[in-house]
């Protein structure tokens, strides 16, 4: 099998990393992500303008009709500049959810707006004290005529306060789960933002009887929502390789230059071994982030493929994480030095859809398929 990108993915990534180099240095960055949005439009248009927003969509519903690579090499960029646009969660999961379940008039309504950047989507599927995976739904829809009305309360859901269209899962009357659109401010519908600590975006949304439009012709959506779920997981190992890459750079760079004893610490064989340690927990997870895609880009939606990926990743993130902290000295932890906001959005990605514990559960159920397991 080849791994290597092709020239018109290597220009796409090439890209995508002048953009977000241009627009975000450690300075920058830390004033974008202090505004109340925590994030920047202009960023956003120029990606739309670019079409990386509208890559994963086919070309009659406004996208280009890239694949799964693309898609993670624009993730694995945006982890290396720690971006804060909402690329997952504005666009890959929800308009995924529409483009695969949504009716022809529904595609060509949302997902042209959502690819030039018009419009934003969040998935309201999380709720407050349900662990991952979700085995059901608390939140639920009613029919009221020709339509529905949603009840209930999703926490957390990413880049939520932001959004002007939410799609919804909720308990379908005849059992199975439902999607639906809801407009972000229609009435019935309370936002409570909230900030995180890796200085994402988020909301905790409250459904009363809000008037919702079915998406797609009915029917449990479960197994698509868990499809789509496997393709996040394989976006979120990307955008932490992207991460990882970027946090060995600076600890490296910072032991050629941080002198003690007269010597800088790179002439220390204890601190070069240890940064050949996370070189190696590095393509460990290099790796597994390239298996997640090439899983997703063979049309699979295996579960198990994508907890193998996120528990060798989440370790690799830990590990790198760690060592560039403690290589800093005290000042890596401090706002001003970058490695730190690196290790937070690692840490933020290692509890999302999924912590190494509930990862070794998935694969663990499954340990009687094998007739051989090395742990």
């Amino acid at each position: 099998m080849d791994f290597e990108l092709t020239d018109e993915q290597v220009m796409l990534r090439d890209t995508v990393r002048d953009l977000l180099g241009r627009a975000y240095d450690p300075e920058t960055r830390l004033k974008v992500t202090d505004t109340d949005l925590g994030w920047s439009r202009d960023v956003w248009r120029q990606l739309a303008e670019l079409g990386v927003l509208g890559l994963p969509f086919d070309e009659e519903d406004g996208g280009a009709g890239a694949g799964p690579v693309e898609t993670m090499v624009v993730m694995e960029e945006i982890g290396r500049r720690n971006a804060p646009e909402p690329y997952l969660d504005a666009v890959l999961v929800p308009g995924g959810l529409v483009a695969r379940v949504g009716t022809a008039e529904q595609r060509q309504r949302v997902l042209p707006a959502l690819a030039g950047g018009e419009t934003l989507l969040a998935f309201a599927h999380q709720e407050p004290g349900a662990r991952w995976p979700a085995t059901g739904s608390a939140t639920t829809a009613v029919l009221d005529g020709d339509s529905y009305r949603i009840t209930g309360v999703k926490n957390p859901v990413p880049h939520g306060d932001c959004a002007d269209q939410l799609v919804v899962s909720a308990a379908l009357p005849g059992g199975g789960t439902g999607l639906f659109l809801i407009a972000a401010d229609a009435e019935g519908v309370t936002r409570t933002p909230f900030r995180t600590f890796d200085e994402r975006r988020g909301a905790q949304i409250e459904f009363a009887s809000a008037a919702a439009e079915l998406l797609g012709a009915g029917g449990d959506a479960q197994p698509v929502v868990d499809s789509v779920e496997v393709a996040a997981q394989a976006s979120l190992c990307a955008e932490s390789l992207g991460a990882m890459e970027e946090a060995l750079r600076l600890t490296a760079e910072y032991l050629k230059t941080r002198k003690q004893f007269g010597v800088t610490l790179s002439k220390f064989q204890t601190l070069t071994q240890r940064s050949a340690n996370m070189y190696v927990s590095l393509e460990l997870a290099r790796s597994m982030s390239l298996y997640a895609t090439a899983a997703v880009a063979d049309g699979s939606a295996d579960r198990v493929a994508a907890s193998r990926a996120r528990l060798q990743v989440g370790r690799s993130a830990r590990h790198i994480g760690q060592e560039s902290i403690q290589m800093h000295g005290g000042i890596g932890i401090t706002t001003e030095y970058p490695v730190s906001h690196y290790v937070a959005r690692l840490t933020a990605i290692a509890r999302t859809l999924g912590g190494d514990l509930e990862h070794l559960r998935v694969l663990s159920d499954r340990v009687g398929d094998y007739t051989l397991v090395e742990f």
